[in-house]
């Protein structure tokens, strides 16, 4: 089921999603600029110690795209170079260089759109608000329910003159382990993981190192934040349900993680339209988290998390 466009009367930012027909709609609008932000995580290589390896989608895009728009190659031109980590937040600079020199500015409207998972898109999404950026809407069910609506396509390839893009990365947006670890024992927070539930628990082995959680922990499972059949985000009303449901309260500090900080901005995005005000991402996620035997784990069934309730 995909929510229509009077189902968003009930979301804090109706116009931060947009549906395929809209889409199709204001194709060739001047100040309308479509980002394909399709990301593929492929096996590591033999002998790497990375989680996986990092494969633009930019063949993908080069085969068919939404007419006019321009790809995003996420982990080369707008993540840090500068860390082990993956799709790590960049500089305002660097963040602003690679919007500015695909055309958008800070009057575009942005429709974000990924094959795949919405994730990637939804990924974008944050990092555009964190720097200051609100004219971005995410395309409900991405690339694939696009194609499946047999909605038009090209393959030739956007391009757009050069534009300013102001970018002002605001404080709290993105956190590091230092932060996690000083709110472990405080009530008033709670950590979200995005991850499958079997990576929760820490069934099995991890690709992000030991297998396990974040003590204290609660799951929502991006997944589940998603329609199986299109892609689609569920119901918002639904999207409550999860979270409510898992223990987080409005008024907690929710600190988002998964593998790499990419799947927890799914529902940094519905927790947003919620209503939660006080939402950051662990940029490192597990990816940081998991490998460093100083820093502590859980595994196994689900504790009473100390940052349930009202702080």
């Amino acid at each position: 089921m995909t929510e229509t466009r009077a189902d968003l009367s009930q979301w804090r930012e109706p116009g931060a999603l947009i549906e395929t027909g809209e889409l199709e709609h204001n194709l060739g609008a001047p100040e309308l600029r479509i980002v394909d932000c399709t990301t593929w995580l492929r096996p590591a290589e033999p002998g790497d110690d990375a989680p996986y390896r990092v494969v633009p989608g930019r063949a993908e895009y080069d085969e068919a795209h939404i007419p006019g728009a321009v790809f995003l190659d996420l982990q080369g031109t707008a993540s840090d170079p500068d860390t082990r980590l993956k799709f790590m937040a960049p500089s305002a600079e660097r963040f602003a260089e690679a919007l500015g020199a695909l055309g958008i500015g800070d009057t575009s409207r942005v429709v974000l759109y990924s094959a795949g998972s919405i994730m990637w898109a939804t990924r974008v999404w944050w990092m555009l608000r964190a720097f200051g950026f609100a004219g971005a809407a995410v395309l409900d069910g991405g690339w694939e329910k696009w194609k499946a609506e047999g909605r038009p396509v090209s393959t030739a390839p956007a391009r757009y003159p050069p534009a300013r893009f102001t970018a002002t990365l605001a404080p709290g947006r993105f956190v590091d382990r230092n932060h996690v670890v000083s709110r472990l024992e405080e009530e008033g927070t709670v950590m979200v993981n995005a991850l499958a539930p079997a990576f929760h628990l820490g069934e099995g082995p991890s690709r992000y190192g030991r297998p396990g959680r974040i003590p204290g922990s609660v799951n929502v499972p991006a997944a589940s934040l998603l329609d199986s059949s299109n892609g689609a985000f569920v119901p918002l009303e639904e999207a409550r349900r999860l979270h409510e449901e898992a223990g987080i309260d409005r008024e907690h500090h929710v600190v988002a993680y998964c593998g790499g900080g990419i799947s927890a901005t799914v529902g940094l995005f519905l927790m947003h339209q919620l209503g939660y005000d006080d939402l950051t991402l662990y940029d490192g996620s597990m990816g940081d988290w998991a490998p460093d035997p100083g820093l502590p784990i859980e595994t196994g069934p689900q504790q009473p998390s100390r940052g349930r309730g009202r702080p």
